[in-house]
């Protein structure tokens, strides 16, 4: 079974567009997105309604818990909740049920998708975390492989139960080794911040071969760009897409 992993759409369509005629292309079986799906980006109804026709499974992020809980969308910074006031007053009723009413988790075939911080967190970063720390997130969850977001990053922490391994997670193919456990976080179609490029990243894990592979998309950031100001979004939105 093959299996593609999305994370951090941020209400880009353009770059879900992209990454969904990819994913057309190789006889995936199932669509995980890890949150996220809306906050940033020009076209949160266009995002959300391509998710719901595409059966995807998605996790709620920390921008979904944002719209569900006013008290903590107060806590976001002033880009992200104006962002974010602008992003509801773009989606149908239909997209906004549908994106509150998101679970802080999944799990599928000894797997769990979340969007921070394993087991459920939506709002715990996992930037540069130490060994300790490591261990003590491995020892939260049973799952032998973990896919996570938030960071926008592309990572890999492994544990063997007794040591813990950290490195960039790379483009192209990597083994997931059978005797270890893995935790992935899994870059952003909609805004990456990895060193590699502004393309919109995305992950396919084959789950018999026990690979997976980081699949770098272009898209049409311009359009993109230039609907962030057409609707009024933050000017530093446009400005994290293309570097």
């Amino acid at each position: 079974m093959r299996v593609a992993i999305l994370a951090d759409i941020h209400g880009n369509f353009r770059a879900l567009e992209a990454v969904l005629a990819d994913i057309a292309l190789l006889s995936v079986d199932r669509i995980f997105s890890l949150g996220d799906n809306i906050g940033y980006g020009p076209e949160p109804e266009e995002v959300v309604q391509a998710l719901i026709r595409s059966k995807v499974c998605s996790v709620m992020g920390n921008h979904e818990l944002g719209l569900a809980s006013r008290s903590y969308s107060v806590r976001f910074h002033a880009t992200a909740r104006d962002s974010l006031h602008l992003t509801r007053s773009l989606l149908s009723a239909q997209s906004l049920s549908w994106l509150t009413s998101l679970p802080s988790s999944l799990v599928w075939n000894d797997t769990r998708f979340v969007h921070g911080c394993p087991p459920e967190s939506m709002t715990v970063y996992l930037y540069n975390p130490t060994e300790t720390r490591l261990q003590r997130v491995f020892a939260a969850y049973s799952e032998r492989i973990c896919f996570a977001g938030h960071t926008h990053d592309l990572s890999w922490h492994q544990s063997d139960n007794s040591t813990v391994t950290s490195c960039p997670l790379p483009l192209g193919h990597s083994d997931l080794a059978r005797q270890v456990r893995h935790l992935l976080l899994c870059g952003s179609v909609g805004q990456p911040r990895d060193m590699f490029s502004w393309h919109a990243k995305y992950v396919l894990w084959d789950q018999e071969a026990a690979t997976i592979e980081i699949r770098s998309v272009v898209y049409d950031v311009q359009t993109t760009m230039q609907l962030l100001g057409e609707r009024g979004f933050p000017g530093s939105n446009a400005k994290r897409l293309f570097w």
